[in-house]
């Protein structure tokens, strides 16, 4: 396991973000799902994950893809589309896309831990993908453009530090807050009955959108004045904490779902 690592956001170089929402959201995604579970999910995970739990092996996805041997899954983190779909539009694109992407992985996830005849080890590596993508799905910068590789292409500055959209928004943000995720998911998971209830019947595909339509704004701002102020975390604050509250509550009624 990696080591959680908090830095300050003026000391980060963006270009070498590769982990998605970073370690401390991702965690902190996971934490906010473990404490939703049912008692048939929670003993579901216990018996797959053993001594280790949903906030601990949230990053293992984005751990091990360095390595050759999972190089297949580095397409499992994201889906570029056009800019400027319906809702219809990128539900149909998403669903009818032939190459790997996030969609069509949280899907097969899903199907995986379903199947009885999986061995236990494939369960296992559904359930540290599933949680981890489902903190992808929920981070902007995922639903990018092709063009940009998701941001990565599209060059800013945060308080004069070079860096660039997707490495921002993937752990520049959280960083800034210099939360643990412990206090992260504290922070996050205060959303009402309703509200979660209204969040968790959304269809997969709706997460996905979210994601695109938030990314819009973002691509816009950049393109106004790629040179970003003390001001930005403030603005984008409230984002942050509801696309993280919105992943670990959507997390947590799959696996409900799955071990009802």
């Amino acid at each position: 396991m990696l080591k959680k690592i908090i830095i300050p956001v003026l000391s980060l170089s963006f270009a070498v973000l590769l982990m998605s929402w970073g370690v401390v959201g991702h965690r902190a995604i996971g934490k906010i799902a473990q404490n939703h579970l049912s008692k048939r999910a929670s003993a579901a995970v216990k018996d797959l994950l053993g001594s280790e739990n949903l906030a601990m092996v949230s990053t293992y996805p984005d751990e091990i893809r360095s390595y050759k041997q999972f190089a297949y899954t580095a397409p499992w983190h994201y889906v570029n589309l056009p800019e400027g779909l319906s809702y219809e539009d990128f539900t149909m694109q998403l669903k009818t896309m032939d190459k790997p992407n996030i969609y069509k992985a949280i899907i097969n996830c899903i199907a995986d831990l379903k199947d009885p005849s999986k061995p236990k080890q494939d369960k296992i590596f559904a359930l540290k993908f599933l949680v981890h993508l489902v903190g992808d799905i929920h981070q902007p910068m995922h639903t990018g453009h092709s063009e940009d590789s998701g941001g990565n292409g599209i060059k800013i500055k945060l308080m004069r530090k070079e860096g660039n959209l997707h490495g921002l928004w993937d752990s520049g943000l959280i960083d800034y807050a210099g939360m643990s995720y412990n206090e992260l998911a504290t922070d996050c998971d205060i959303i009402n009955k309703k509200k979660t209830r209204n969040w968790q019947k959304d269809e997969l595909s709706k997460w996905a959108f979210e994601s695109y339509q938030i990314t819009a704004q973002l691509y816009a701002e950049a393109a106004q004045n790629p040179e970003f102020d003390y001001d930005y975390y403030p603005q984008h604050s409230e984002i942050i904490k509801k696309r993280l509250a919105q992943a670990g509550l959507r997390l947590a009624a799959v696996l409900n779902e799955i071990y009802k």
